[in-house]
């Protein structure tokens, strides 16, 4: 995608990953699960790619599913399987929790605190911002940034923070 405005320039030695919010269309073909990771893997050999996908929980005959037929927590662990394989040292994620179980989530909040590039993620669960995050941006009324290096439950509690929200709330709200 292209900004609306500005401009962005990433580092020669990145690589990028994306987990769009919506991805339904990712798996609007025939292919089987195998079928749709190889696409995205430079190895193709079948033994690599089932690797991967036995690492999101897909053994025996769940590599030959149709893609078009998983449920919402099984394309989130495909999509999942996709960034792995692609090696990424940059991962950005939309809501990543959505559509998974406890189980799964704990699971990605682990690799998640584990991974050893930078993660840009927006999420509405406090357990995976808290223990995974240590730099808050938030975008209040009028577009306004508020960037802070802290946790989330430290962010949430600080009065500076919350004072600047009421502010740029209130300037906004003015404006209108």
């Amino acid at each position: 995608m292209e900004p609306d405005e500005g401009v962005y320039k990433w580092g020669i030695t990145t690589s990028q990953s994306y987990f769009p919010l919506d991805f339904g269309n990712e798996f609007d073909n025939d292919y089987t699960i195998v079928e749709w990771l190889t696409q995205y893997s430079e190895e193709k050999d079948v033994t690599y790619v089932r690797g991967f996908l036995g690492r999101m929980l897909f053994g025996g005959d769940d590599g030959v599913k149709r893609v078009r037929i998983l449920s919402g927590g099984e394309k989130v662990r495909c999509m999942l399987s996709k960034m792995m394989i692609s090696g990424s040292n940059i991962l950005i994620l939309n809501e990543p929790t959505n559509h998974l179980d406890m189980e799964s989530i704990t699971a990605l909040n682990n690799g998640m605190t584990k991974f050893p590039g930078v993660l840009l993620f927006s999420s509405r669960d406090h357990q995976i911002v808290q223990t995974t995050a240590n730099r808050i941006m938030e975008i209040v009324p009028g577009g306004k940034l508020i960037d802070k290096i802290t946790t989330y439950d430290e962010y949430l509690e600080n009065d500076e923070m919350a004072r600047k929200r009421q502010t740029y709330t209130i300037q906004k709200e003015e404006e209108d």
